[in-house]
């Protein structure tokens, strides 16, 4: 059975994108336009890493990663980021609410491939 990854952006191309380069490594991609989105369909697909952006509607991706850490049903779902923000400040943010990493954007995507692939192990 494939390894589950969740794409959360409000960019439309960026998830396309991730889609189809986790797709073509083997993974089962899930998508997500916001955290809302992803919440509503946890329970359901419950994903083995979730790939978030920071910058985005209804609720930003540090504090939806804060709640996921804090839910006991999600904390250990593995959470990275990949973010326009790349300021000193807003990765150990990112790390102290509980991502395991923090890439920004533009993604170097083999660099991210090779990531997930320790994260979760191949597809």
């Amino acid at each position: 059975m494939a390894r589950k990854v969740a794409v959360v952006d409000d960019d439309r191309e960026v998830r396309a994108y991730l889609e189809w380069v986790l797709a073509r490594e083997g993974y089962e991609v899930k998508l997500a336009a916001n955290g809302l989105r992803l919440i509503s369909t946890l329970h359901v697909d419950k994903p083995d890493l979730i790939l978030l952006d920071v910058m985005m509607s209804w609720i930003d991706g540090f504090e939806l990663c804060r709640a996921l850490k804090q839910n006991s049903e999600y904390s250990g779902i593995p959470v990275v980021f990949i973010s326009g923000k790349s300021a000193p400040c807003d990765v150990q943010r990112g790390i102290d609410c509980g991502a395991v990493d923090y890439f920004f954007k533009p993604l170097d995507v083999s660099r991210l491939v090779d990531r997930v692939k320790e994260i979760v192990g191949p597809p």
